[in-house]
């Protein structure tokens, strides 16, 4: 069964290769369906917690990663990386809202508002205020994804925890993914650390044979909206 239904599609990512993470397969096979693609990459580097030579490298390496996958176009807001918390929360929501008015997505992937991460959280919030339904060209579903060593690493059942209730078979597009990630050679890490090719691909598998696939991403349906045009 195609995807057909996910229209035009808007990744979220709180950081440079938290999208491949959470839904690079789905990008990928989306965008083999003839989906447009899109990415809002919230947050960049900034010194002296980041210097500017690690943070152009990154930079150079997610554009490779999406150039792989197919994204169509890549807005970034620039807030600051790892201090989203430190910048008044109207100046994100207007900022992520602009980008969903633009793009008009039908489909709008989300970090999870459980992830350990201040900023995943800061954005998922955004999100979801850019994307309240207060007219009829709201996307019409929204899926939360998971990041490796974000997603389980909170404090689950004290805090939310990742139950998805959406799989999405990525066994034709699995590779594509792993092959992307590997474009983040400044991200990659040796097995067992979760930002490895082996651990990845792994949580692919177990994802799929959850649902009899060879391989899947799992995501948590925060709204869908069925029979509007």
């Amino acid at each position: 069964m195609s995807l057909a239904h996910f229209g035009k599609v808007l990744v979220v990512a709180p950081h440079p290769d938290d999208e491949i993470l959470g839904c690079g397969g789905t990008m990928a096979r989306l965008v083999q369906e003839g989906h447009e693609v899109e990415v809002c990459l919230v947050t960049r580097g900034r010194p002296p917690a980041f210097d500017e030579e690690g943070v152009a490298r990154v930079m150079a390496e997610m554009e490779q990663a999406h150039a792989h996958l197919g994204v169509s176009r890549v807005h970034r807001l620039d807030f600051p990386a790892a201090r989203l918390d430190t910048v008044p929360a109207w100046q994100i929501n207007r900022a992520i809202g602009e980008v969903v008015e633009e793009v008009a997505p039908d489909t709008l992937f989300l970090p999870f508002v459980g992830d350990i991460h201040l900023d995943h959280q800061i954005a998922f919030l955004g999100a979801m205020v850019a994307a309240r339904p207060r007219n009829a060209g709201v996307p019409k579903r929204i899926l939360c994804y998971e990041t490796l060593s974000e997603t389980n690493w909170l404090a689950a059942p004290v805090t939310p925890a990742f139950v998805p209730n959406c799989y999405i078979d990525i066994g034709a597009t699995l590779q594509r993914k792993l092959d992307a990630f590997a474009l983040f050679e400044s991200q990659l890490k040796p097995f067992p650390d979760e930002r490895s090719l082996k651990t990845i691909e792994s949580l692919a598998v177990v994802r799929g044979s959850t649902v009899f696939a060879p391989a899947a991403e799992a995501f948590v349906v925060v709204r869908q909206i069925e029979g509007r045009p």
